[in-house]
């Protein structure tokens, strides 16, 4: 049986609604760094041919697009890629990643309504970054270009619950699933050039919490919320921790193993 969660009355709701999606904005930083991490792949795999496909999206318009495959009852393989291109009145950015990981998953708990993913993956992307400056007495426009690429190795771990709880709305229910994720990602720059001069390349370890609430629309697509923070364990001038994980998009699943009743 379900454990529904009524919501609270309209306007109480509304206000919540709106500090919960304020909430990235608030806390994302204002810094710049040549790295944007993208939303950790949770395929949530309890059986072989499962097949997992997600799309999300920040506030900054970084997109992020996740696949997953399951090759036997405990092993996965996971194909992910994001990308990023604004153009502002102080800033230009672009951005692209693309990584492949593979690993363990299983199922345990009274019911194996939980779920435990560990995966270990390697990749790489590019950076760019033109930042502008008006001249207040002239109007003339100065711009300073930095480009890089860079390697990016990472191990992942995921925790994901099944227990039956629902959220009551319109007098309809739809049921929750939540967990974590907690990547830790080596990244090192190279061929990097400012204004196409070479500049001091660095490295970085990332520790990257996420965690994650779905909300099932039907058996096969969920809608979710993602919000974390990122880590740089190293202090550095361009490869920072500039950037915390807020999304918001939705995750597809099918041939995974039915909840026990």
């Amino acid at each position: 049986m379900n454990t529904p969660f009524t919501a609270p009355p309209l306007f109480k709701s509304i206000k919540q609604l709106t500090l919960l999606l304020a909430l990235p904005l608030l806390l994302a930083g204002c810094g710049t760094s040549a790295y944007m991490p993208n939303v950790p792949n949770v395929p949530m795999f309890t059986q072989k041919g499962e097949l997992s496909a997600g799309g999300h999206v920040t506030p900054k318009g970084n997109i992020t697009f996740n696949t997953a495959y399951a090759v036997s009852d405990h092993f996965g393989v996971l194909l992910n890629g994001s990308m990023l291109s604004t153009e502002r009145r102080k800033r230009d950015m672009r951005h692209n990643l693309l990584e492949a990981a593979g690993g363990y998953f299983t199922t345990f708990g009274p019911e194996d309504n939980r779920i435990l993913e560990i995966y270990g993956g390697f990749g790489g992307g590019s950076s760019e970054r033109t930042e502008k400056e008006e001249d207040k007495e002239t109007g003339e426009m100065s711009y300073e270009r930095h480009e890089a690429n860079f390697n990016k190795y990472f191990l992942q771990v995921n925790f994901t619950s099944k227990r039956k709880k629902s959220l009551r709305l319109f007098s309809k229910e739809f049921p929750l699933n939540y967990g974590t994720a907690l990547r830790a990602s080596y990244l090192n720059m190279h061929d990097y050039t400012v204004n196409n001069v070479p500049g001091e390349e660095e490295d970085n370890i990332f520790l990257e919490p996420i965690f994650y609430t779905r909300l099932t629309l039907n058996p096969s697509v969920q809608l979710q919320y993602t919000s974390g923070t990122t880590i740089g364990l190293k202090n550095r001038d361009t490869l920072t921790a500039a950037y915390s994980v807020f999304a918001v998009g939705f995750v597809i699943n099918v041939g995974g193993r039915e909840k026990k009743q």
